[in-house]
């Protein structure tokens, strides 16, 4: 095959991120009986459908276009004896176009009632897509609010990537998480992580039971045999970082540099290797600190799950989630170091589009070579030689800076990322490298990013033109030569 140049590889990439922003899907069908709401100055403001889709390439489906959610604010009932969940969700968003209609994703439930601003809002539900009318067309810059009420037996989700995920009933509760999406299985919203938003989350289980979300816990009340627990992100986060984990847990509460800290190990995991690793979260934190700037996030923790059909670990925002089976040999500090370094780079400065996946997983897979060194153990060249050397041929067809929506999280990813990052910063040296890595972090701070981005902040931070190391590392399809 050969290779793209540059220039023309850059100028499609900037192409489909526009493309993205925009929300370039083709519009829903209009909901049968429905009339289109009419513009109150028909001559100035022609109101459209919002796109049903975000315009991601990999995942044209998945969130949507013509609003930008500013919160959510989630309240779910959880039965475990009747795998049973009912909700009432408060979309808060700007439209950023004259809209007549827009679009939710939700999956697996059924929806009961849709208002707008208060008013009744006709909708119709297919499949994952909940399409909302208001009764009068909602203009480019005002804000509105839509409330949704919904129940039903949440369904988990099959991804071809990386497994399991979505809602899962458990023998003692529920989990809920996973990568590209799972947060449709339980509440509506815009599901891609263009569109991040703040969060308030209120769960109700049966008294007895844990349930925990993201962010900073904001108390917990008990009447009548059920408890809600209530939790708040106040950092922006993408819909695919929240979580629901519901069962009986250990958990351990305290504050740490003015946070708070929660972390939770399942019941049925004898104490241990899980819990002690859990312990290092703060040590990690505070390491990565000096490497990648202030901890963006306003919580620490972690969450250890025993449910044998989660086989990975995910960078839930605040409180990554972790499968039993990583503890199985002992402490593992390197997986801990991978999630942590994930608030920085996946959860603060997230992906614009899902191809670019590996300025996250590069990025915390390279902490974890970052790490070993600052414990005395090999050092990141010592990593880098390692992959470089014993890798296989399949690590080197497929590019990480576009491996296709198959293999999102292909060995590729995971480690030509952490050795494209070497890679620059032998070429650029560390003290250009270490400063790109704290000013990628201050920059994109709660927002979104693009390898185009990146590159183009390395080359202003060094000095020096990189197309040729980024095309190589991330592009190509044969192994390239070593970095000097």
């Amino acid at each position: 095959m050969t290779q793209v140049r540059r220039t023309t590889r850059r100028a499609a990439l900037l192409l489909a991120a526009g493309l993205l922003a925009a929300g370039c899907e083709s519009s829903p069908r209009e909901p049968e009986g429905v009339p289109e709401p009419s513009a109150s100055s028909p001559s100035v403001r022609k109101f459209v459908p919002g796109a049903p889709g975000a315009g991601d390439a990999y995942f044209p489906n998945y969130g949507n276009g013509g609003y930008d959610v500013r919160e959510y604010a989630v309240k779910v009932r959880y039965d475990p004896a009747q795998d049973r969940l009912a909700g009432v969700v408060t979309v808060r968003a700007t439209a950023t176009v004259d809209l007549s209609r827009l679009n939710l994703d939700l999956a697996g439930l059924t929806v009961r009632a849709v208002s707008v601003d208060g008013a009744p809002a006709a909708h119709t539900h297919e499949g994952a897509e909940l399409t909302v009318v208001p009764a009068a067309g909602l203009p480019a810059g005002n804000g509105f609010e839509v409330e949704v009420r919904y129940d039903g037996k949440p369904q988990p989700l099959e991804n071809e990537a990386l497994g399991e995920g979505g809602f899962m009933h458990t023998s003692d509760g529920a989990i809920a998480l996973g990568q590209p999406e799972s947060a449709s299985t339980w509440f509506p919203v815009n599901d891609h992580p263009s569109d991040k938003a703040t969060y308030d989350i209120e769960v109700t289980v049966p008294d007895g039971l844990v349930a925990v979300s993201n962010g900073v816990p904001s108390g917990r009340a008990s009447a009548g045999g059920w408890t809600t627990w209530k939790w708040a992100e106040r950092t922006p986060m993408a819909s695919y970082l929240s979580t629901l984990v519901i069962g009986e847990y250990r958990m351990e509460t305290g504050e740490h540099k003015g946070r708070p800290v929660v972390t939770a190990v399942s019941t049925r995991i004898p104490r241990g290797a899980a819990d002690t690793s859990m312990a290092r979260t703060l040590q990690v934190a505070d390491y990565l600190e000096t490497v990648f700037g202030p901890y963006p996030v306003g919580a620490y923790g972690g969450v250890v799950i025993s449910d044998s059909r989660i086989r990975y670990a995910l960078e839930t925002q605040s409180r990554p989630v972790y499968s039993a089976g990583f503890f199985d040999s002992g402490e593992n500090a390197g997986i801990v170091v991978h999630e942590i370094a994930h608030q920085w780079f996946g959860n603060s400065v997230s992906l614009q589009r899902w191809q670019d996946i590996w300025l996250n997983e590069g990025l915390a897979t390279y902490a974890e070579w970052l790490w070993a060194e600052h414990q005395g153990d090999r050092t990141a060249q010592q990593a880098f030689d390692a992959a470089y050397t014993g890798s296989s041929s399949a690590l080197w067809r497929t590019p990480p800076g576009d491996p296709g929506a198959a293999e999102l999280f292909s060995e590729s990813v995971y480690q030509r990322g952490a050795m494209t990052v070497h890679a620059l910063r032998v070429t650029v040296g560390d003290d250009a490298f270490f400063r790109l890595l704290k000013n990628w972090a201050a920059d994109k701070r709660d927002g979104n990013a693009t390898t185009e981005d990146f590159v183009a902040l390395a080359e202003q931070v060094s000095g020096r033109q990189l197309d040729a190391l980024f095309d190589a590392w991330l592009f190509g399809t044969q192994r390239p030569d070593r970095p000097r």
